[in-house]
C-alpha cells in the first residue's frame, strides 16, 4: 500500500478558495484511483470527489459539484483538490484515499473501496 500525506489545509473565508494536495509515496500514483473524503464535526466521513488513475473520469458529491475540482499529476505523484466558493459547511477534516486498480477509467465513491488513507488535514471556513 502507498503512503499518503495531505497538505494545504487551513482557514478560508466564505467565497474564498483553498487548494489541498496529497503526496503519494511508496508506489506510483498512476496505479491508483484516488479520492477525497471529509469528516465534519459530529458526522461520519463522507465522499467529496474521486478521480480515475488516468485522470479522465471524475465524480463529485452534490454538495461540492461546481465548486470543487479534483485533479492529479502522476508525474509528481500528487493529487489535488481545488476548493472554490467555500462555504462554512465545508469546514471539516479532509482525507485523501487511494485504491490500486488496473482499470484506467475506474473511480470509487465508497469509503470501503479504498485501501490507503492519509492522516487528514483540517479546513476551516469562517468569516
Amino acid at each position: 500500500q502507498v503512503q499518503l500525506v495531505e497538505f494545504g489545509g487551513g482557514s478560508g473565508q466564505p467565497g474564498g478558495s483553498l487548494r489541498l494536495s496529497c503526496a503519494v509515496s511508496g508506489g506510483a500514483s498512476s496505479d491508483y484511483a484516488m479520492g477525497w473524503f471529509r469528516r465534519r464535526l459530529g458526522k461520519e466521513r463522507e465522499f467529496v470527489a474521486a478521480i480515475s488513475w488516468g485522470g479522465a473520469s471524475t465524480d463529485y458529491a452534490n454538495s461540492v459539484r461546481g465548486r470543487f475540482t479534483i485533479s492529479r499529476d502522476n508525474s509528481k505523484n500528487t493529487l489535488y483538490l481545488q476548493m472554490n466558493n467555500l462555504k462554512p459547511e465545508d469546514t471539516a477534516v479532509y482525507f485523501c484515499a487511494a485504491r490500486a486498480t488496473w482499470n484506467s477509467a475506474a473511480y470509487y465513491v465508497v469509503e470501503a473501496q479504498y485501501s490507503s488513507w492519509g492522516q487528514g488535514t483540517q479546513v476551516t471556513v469562517s468569516s
